[in-house]
């Protein structure tokens, strides 16, 4: 956008990145559902998975869980998948219909689309509720984020993903909150160590009434601070926030 800030600009591209080496197509159910490198396919093929080529595209051949828990089970073996968490995502094509779900380490490995609540929590007085992330975070360890945000789980809704992260991450109910307001989404794809970046997110902004703070319950989050504009439009601007993160408290400033 014309006029906005250098910073910002370059979020915004790094926001819109492709694969870091080419990949292809990934059907599974009929549907396009992720993309992989080329030689990964041929590694799983020459494996035995249930997997073929088909023209410029790699099809799964089967189309139940079983399925895919082999090929998350075929990456975890071969030490290309995240970090296990035996948490099972769902598995969407571009039309957000679900296919299956798999385990979440497979998902940057196949490319696959993530789904994710965001919720930008604001003080009576107009301050910003944020949050460090843990340390040991498989992605982004140590950086800001927004008060909450999550993937969400093999068959949860956006409203029941809000609910269980905004509890877990700071242990507030969506029914104390006042003011709560969707605030857009946000669309990322990027190359992550893993794989490739594929995620939608859902935004969300409320206020957290005076006699409420955040408390984390899940061991994600190592603090949390009330912080005015002016000092989270500094801290964007020197890099201290998540990708994510910084997109969208620059756009819950009104920056775009």
């Amino acid at each position: 956008m014309n006029g906005e800030p250098d910073w910002l600009a370059e979020l915004r591209r790094r926001a819109a990145q492709p694969p870091r080496h080419a990949r292809e197509p990934l059907h599974f159910g009929g549907s396009e559902v992720g993309a992989i490198e080329p030689a990964m396919g041929e590694r799983m093929l020459a494996d035995g998975l249930p997997l073929r080529r088909d023209g410029a595209a790699w099809q799964i051949s089967s189309r139940d869980d079983a399925t895919l828990a082999e090929f998350a089970a075929w990456l975890r073996e071969h030490d290309l998948a995240s970090r296990w968490r035996d948490e099972l995502l769902p598995v969407i094509d571009a039309e957000g219909r679900v296919h299956g779900a798999i385990e979440r380490a497979a998902m940057r490995p196949l490319g696959l689309i993530t789904q994710a609540v965001h919720l930008v929590g604001r003080h009576p007085d107009g301050r910003f509720w944020v949050q460090q992330r843990a340390f040991d975070k498989a992605t982004d360890p140590g950086m800001w984020d927004t008060l909450v945000g999550g993937l969400m789980a093999e068959g949860e809704t956006v409203p029941t993903t809000l609910e269980r992260e905004t509890w877990e991450e700071a242990g507030l109910r969506i029914a104390d909150l006042e003011a709560l307001q969707p605030l857009g989404h946000l669309q990322i794809r990027r190359p992550v160590a893993e794989g490739y970046m594929v995620e939608r997110a859902v935004l969300f902004q409320a206020v957290v009434p005076r006699r409420l703070s955040p408390q984390n319950r899940d061991g994600e989050v190592v603090a949390f601070a009330c912080v005015d504009a002016a000092t989270l439009q500094a801290d964007l601007a020197a890099g201290r926030y998540t990708l994510e993160a910084a997109l969208i408290h620059a756009h819950a400033l009104g920056l775009d």
